[in-house]
């Protein structure tokens, strides 16, 4: 490589102001740069953690590629500066790329980046690093424009690991936002995913264009003059993170957000004062910087006062969450209590209707057959209430072992064939061979209470019970010519306690629960459950999925 040590001053410096002023240049590297700095490191001191770690390190590297670019166009000191800081664009540009992908994936998932994607990051850096290292991104130095001379082939390789970071933030922000249920979380994944997509698009697409723009004959000597926009997205993206921080309490430190905003922009603004020459510049500055400190002093204190009420309803909330937690306990206790009450008068009526105590009288055998299908009734109700409180709580478990599913389907449906038969309803199965992998007991459950259900609620006609395989899916449905689902019930249908408005004159021991017990079964077995109808008085579908 042949380097000329020192260019001429005066000529080098002259090319530099015509091409753009220096107080812009310095306006648009230096406080982008302290501001980053300021952001990443405070918010690393006050919460130590991964997220904030990899933001850190974007900054710091954000940092020093401003200050490399800076003095890559000060060419009037001399040619070597000029390579030297130049050739270390490309590499600080890149590893900022990377973390700031990094930090996105800690701070969506609260994981650390799975070791093959470090590996990936890792090979993507590497060709860059050697090339850095031994000049070779670098052909020579052009002494009429003051500027480096860049290898081509190694420019286009940046530019296509830069676009392939930039491609895997915005996949893995769309993934991370479908993947997730929980609406605030969706929201700080969206608004991190934009702001950090924001910043490294704004980067690329000012150093692809400045790139491109060499080759015009008419643009050239002012191509460059573009990079200097692409850093304008890393205030962005600290915007983005500050309003995470009020809003959702992201990394956990409260009314830094807000401080965070007001410092940089003080910053930003004071910085001024070291490119204003007028007195008239300077005294609209000095407005400027005063009114930005006033009204952030101001929202520093609202934030800070809605924060307080906000932990004060959570204080309450969580008072409440506890009176509502033993009165959650208190009724376990009471039907578990009663639930043993009625277990033993039916053991009771039991005795008495197989005649362990004799041969009763006709009218007493009656009596004591109906205190047993009332008392059988009853703690099919408890279990169910009891049911619906533990899915609740998270306290059912699901066991696994492989077993025969239409074996089992026939069985309820032999159990339940009676019922049927005293309704004169048709009961009818189609089912074809099937093996499943889950908890039977729970999924009997299920399966019980949706046949149960299609008896009780057909006055007359015919009940239908179909399984198959299809593909990678258990197939399994039951069709009746019962009273329907009007379209208001429909919505309601699964939920906890959501009876419809004419079930109980149907099912008078109709709890609500048991459709909302079968759709946890199914969907902890990673299945699907749903009901289809065309109104009231016109049947009923429901049809239930589950994965080979």
């Amino acid at each position: 490589m042949n380097l000329l040590p020192f260019v001429q001053v005066q000529y080098c410096y002259d090319y530099l102001v015509n091409q753009i002023p220096v107080a812009l240049l310095m306006y648009s590297h230096i406080p982008t740069a302290l501001v980053a700095l300021i952001f990443g490191g405070f918010l690393y001191v006050k919460t130590r953690n991964l997220a904030s770690g990899t933001l850190l390190v974007v900054s710091l590297f954000f940092g020093l590629w401003c200050l490399v670019d800076l003095a890559s166009w000060f060419s009037f000191f001399g040619s070597d500066l000029t390579m030297f800081s130049w050739s270390l664009a490309d590499f600080f540009g890149l590893v900022f790329f990377l973390f700031a992908y990094y930090f996105l994936y800690v701070f969506s998932t609260e994981r650390d980046l799975p070791v093959w994607q470090k590996l990936f990051g890792l090979a993507l850096l590497l060709p860059t690093a050697i090339w850095t290292y031994f000049g070779s991104n670098l052909s020579g130095y052009d002494s009429n424009t003051c500027e480096a001379l860049e290898n081509s082939s190694v420019t286009s390789y940046m530019f296509y690991a830069e676009g392939i970071i930039l491609m895997a933030v915005v996949v893995f922000c769309i993934l991370q936002f479908r993947k997730l249920k929980n609406k605030q979380k969706r929201m700080k994944v969206l608004l991190a995913g934009v702001g950090v997509s924001i910043f490294l698009g704004f980067f690329l697409a000012s150093t692809l264009l400045a790139s491109y723009l060499t080759s015009s004959p008419t643009l050239s000597d002012y191509a460059y003059n573009f990079e200097i926009y692409g850093l304008f997205g890393m205030p962005i993206l600290l915007i983005y993170l500050g309003y995470l921080i009020v809003r959702y309490r992201a990394f956990d430190v409260r009314i830094f957000g807000a401080q965070a905003l007001v410092i940089s922009l003080v910053v930003i603004i004071g910085s001024e004062f070291a490119f204003v020459t007028t007195v008239t510049a300077r005294v609209l500055v000095t407005l400027t910087l005063l009114l930005t400190a006033f009204v952030g002093l101001i929202l520093i204190k609202s934030v800070k006062r809605e924060i307080e009420q906000r932990e004060r309803i959570e204080k309450l909330a969580g008072e409440l969450g506890s009176a509502n937690a033993q009165q959650v306990i208190l009724i376990h206790f009471i039907t578990h209590q009663i639930k043993g009450f009625v277990a033993k008068s039916r053991n009771i009526f039991s005795l008495m209707v197989d005649g362990d105590y004799g041969v009763l009288p006709e009218q007493a055998k009656v009596a004591a057959q109906t205190g047993f299908d009332s008392d059988t009734k009853g703690a099919q109700t408890i279990q169910e209430i009891l049911n619906a409180a533990n899915i609740k709580s998270g306290k059912v478990t699901y066991a696994k072992e492989a077993f025969d599913l239409t074996g089992l389907i026939a069985e309820i449906v032999k159990d339940l064939k009676p019922l049927a038969d005293a309704k004169g309803l048709s009961l009818t199965t189609a089912l074809t061979a099937a093996t499943f992998t889950g908890d039977k007991g729970q999924l009997v459950n299920a399966f019980r209470n949706l046949i149960d259900n299609s008896i009780k609620y057909t006055p007359k006609g015919s009940v239908d019970v179909s399984l198959h395989q299809e593909g990678a899916k258990i197939h399994f449905e039951i069709k009746d010519t019962g009273v329907g689902i009007s379209a208001e019930d429909m919505k309601n249908l699964f939920t906890e306690g959501g009876r419809g408005q004419n079930s109980q004159k149907i099912n008078v021991e109709s709890t609500g629960f048991g459709l909302y017990i079968v759709k946890n079964i199914i969907e902890a077995h990673k299945g699907t459950v749903r009901a289809e109808s065309e109104g009231e008085g016109k049947g009923s579908r429901f049809i239930v999925e589950l994965p080979v």
